[in-house]
């Protein structure tokens, strides 16, 4: 009982990460499959594999981690160099 007000603050947190990496998701289905290949990127499917993944494994401890940090990549890096394409 002393920890619930933690569980409903990971909830959220959770929730949000989730909400990451399907913004992240959603960014990658709407890029145009060349601008990847322009940037010097991985190709458009194997990042659309990557965040799929991630999303999936958004309630599985670690591998939420995991995926976090692979839609930041997307995000940070990725997105602003197919922008520019």
């Amino acid at each position: 009982m002393l920890l619930w007000p933690l569980t409903g603050a990971f909830l959220v947190i959770q929730l949000a990460m989730a909400l990451v990496k399907l913004f992240a998701l959603i960014d990658a289905a709407t890029r145009p499959a060349g601008a990847y290949v322009y940037a010097e990127k991985q190709t458009k499917q194997i990042w659309l594999l990557i965040l799929a993944a991630a999303l999936a494994t958004t309630f599985f401890g670690f591998l939420s981690i995991i995926g976090l940090v692979a839609a930041l990549v997307y995000l940070l890096d990725v997105r602003p160099a197919i922008t520019k394409s």
